[in-house]
């Protein structure tokens, strides 16, 4: 690509710190917000050629006409910079994080005998926020704990020490049915409240054991002092809170305020999950989408999703628990890559999590538009086994016999990614004697494509065989002879199905074992191996019988399957007596099959 002087000198002038760069097109549109450690480096490597650059790439850079630069003092700093700006300007090429939800809050009020809600709005008053919460059925589940186990107040008065004193409030319905202590009339001191509140605070911030020991000490001291209904109600709490965390912990109450990240790529789509941990109990979760632009690495991905995920949860966790430790480096923060114990469960869990989130994004995108879904699953097969077409018609072909005897062949079509059983074909070898997959390959699918010719079908636009290179080899001489080779792509499938054998390709290419190209190819395999192994035990088993019953003279088919259902097996037939063959098939043939086992 030529760049203009212009571009030249913004580029050479670029600095070697870290910060931010911002590409602008000829109309002054910002296409792409990074970030770098060096922004000369990282800037001058994008205009270098490089034959490995995706398409997108190279299109973004033949836009650029305009590049400015924002320094920072650490990398970290960047990060942060880099997500808002994305978040602000949406430029196109950047990844897009598909989220655009406004999740509710836990706010502890600011004002004298704090009341406790859910909310949306955050406002600058001095209250205490805490969430955001992506689970409301988990905000829900606190709420409702605090609720049954504090009585706290509800209603705007305005309590302050003068208008209690003047008794200007008087008790509401919620002191009457017993879940308010009324304040407003002074009945419940202060420090009563703010005790409760403070509690309140450790729950939600995950410290149950915190609660949970406090409670178990004034317990002991009520029912000690003789305060036995007190020492009962805080007894039913502490009941209560045991519950909450038995449901919440899931590993063990050690691990205390730490970040867990996965991730699973499908294609142009990413999928992170987010948990956080505090004394063994999850109490935050989500899961982000992000769109990728540019062909980001999983490290790329994953590093755009940690500020993002911890900016919006607040996180403050200095250990981050990881699928693979990032390229990327974050001041003051330690990745942890567990191999083994409750820190791999942990990771495992969310692992679990994206993936259901990413099936379940899929069914949606299923039923709302399956037309694109499609497409989508075709397009990823067509980029990931190197097409140029897509691959709408898919053809795999297998093998079928043991030791050479009955030889058989399946072809088993796939349309639009699905099968297409209407379209199966079963195949007897014809010219092949002996255990020889490769002439049989070689017969079979030259006889499938000549016949397609011949009828004026339309062809597959990709071929899989199941089988190495001799199997590839093999069916390539039948296109070959039919003058479709370079027609039709055609891969072998190793034994290991994420190996795909191109022809003339020393190397294997290697599918991604998460892409939805490798199911594909995975679902044309085991019905391949299906179809044909159903068809080789029809084959054998008809040439069981006929090796013992079909040489009998004046006995069809008719009379072999009247005896096989009587007595099971040609052998069973051979030991019967003549008046037990007689009670199946007319005395002519019975004497016939008695005379031919007996003479």
């Amino acid at each position: 690509m030529k760049v203009s002087d212009e571009l030249k000198s913004l580029i050479q002038s670029a600095p070697k710190k870290p910060g931010i760069y911002q590409y602008y097109d000829k109309d002054e549109k910002l296409l792409y917000v990074g970030k770098a450690k060096n922004l000369k480096n990282r800037v001058t490597s994008y205009f270098v050629s490089d034959s490995t650059k995706s398409g997108r790439i190279r299109l973004l850079v033949s836009k650029i006409r305009d590049i400015k630069y924002i320094l920072t003092e650490t990398e970290l700093d960047a990060l942060l910079l880099e997500n808002n700006l994305i978040k602000t300007h949406q430029p196109r090429y950047n990844v897009m994080l598909k989220d655009d939800k406004t999740y509710p809050w836990i706010c502890i009020k600011n004002e004298r005998f704090p009341r406790i809600f859910k909310t949306r709005t955050l406002i600058k008053d001095g209250s205490e926020y805490y969430g955001p919460y992506a689970s409301v059925g988990m905000m829900n589940t606190i709420l409702d704990l605090v609720r049954k186990n504090y009585k706290l107040r509800t209603c705007t008065y305005h309590l302050s020490e003068g208008n209690v004193e003047k008794g200007k409030f008087k008790a509401c319905l919620e002191y009457h049915i017993g879940n308010c202590k009324a304040p407003c009339e002074g009945e419940q001191s202060e420090a009563s409240y703010n005790q409760s509140i403070d509690e309140i605070r450790n729950i939600i911030k995950g410290n149950v054991t915190v609660v949970k020991t406090e409670l178990k000490a004034s317990m002991k001291k009520a029912a000690e002092s003789l305060q036995f209904e007190e020492a009962e109600v805080l007894k039913n709490k502490l009941e209560a809170f045991q519950k909450f965390q038995s449901k919440s912990t899931v590993v063990s109450p050690i691990i205390h305020n730490v970040d867990v990240f996965s991730l699973v790529v499908n294609n142009d789509l990413a999928y992170v999950n987010y948990m956080k941990v505090n004394n063994g109990a999850i109490i935050q979760g989500h899961t982000l989408e992000l769109k990728k632009r540019l062909d980001e690495t999983k490290s790329e991905l994953l590093e755009i999703a940690i500020t993002e995920m911890r900016e919006r949860f607040k996180s403050s966790s200095k250990e981050i628990i990881v699928p693979f430790l990032p390229e990327f480096e974050m001041e003051g923060l330690q990745f942890h890559q567990p191999q083994r114990g409750d820190k791999r469960k942990l990771l495992e869990l969310s692992e679990r999590n994206a993936k259901y989130f990413m099936l379940e994004r899929r069914k949606q995108h299923e039923k709302v538009d399956p037309e694109r879904h499609t497409k989508r699953i075709l397009e990823g097969i067509k980029k990931d086994m190197r097409l140029h077409e897509l691959p709408v018609h898919i053809e795999c072909f297998d093998n079928s016999n043991i030791q050479g005897s009955n030889p058989v062949a399946a072809c088993v079509v796939f349309k639009n990614a699905k099968p297409s059983k209407k379209d199966y074909r079963n195949f007897n070898i014809k010219t092949v004697v002996g255990p020889d997959d490769f002439a049989s390959m070689e017969e079979v699918v030259y006889r499938r494509y000549k016949r397609l010719l011949e009828e004026n079908e339309p062809l597959p636009q990709l071929i899989v065989i199941d089988g190495g290179k001799g199997q590839l080899n093999s069916a390539l001489k039948s296109l070959e002879r039919l003058g479709l080779r370079g027609k039709i792509a055609i891969v072998g499938i190793a034994k290991r199905l994420e190996e795909l054998l191109y022809p003339g390709d020393k190397y294997p290419l290697f599918l991604d074992k998460t892409s939805e190209t490798l199911k594909v190819m995975q679902h044309l395999r085991n019905e391949a191996h299906r179809f044909g192994i159903t068809h080789h035990r029809s084959q054998r088993s008809k040439s069981g019988i006929q090796t013992e019953l079909s040489n009998i003279e004046g006995i069809g088919e008719k009379s072999i399957q009247d005896l096989l259902r009587k007595f099971k097996s040609a052998k069973r037939v051979k030991e019967s007596t003549l008046k037990e063959l007689q009670e199946v098939i007319p005395l002519n043939r019975a004497q016939a099959v008695w005379k031919y086992f007996n003479s």
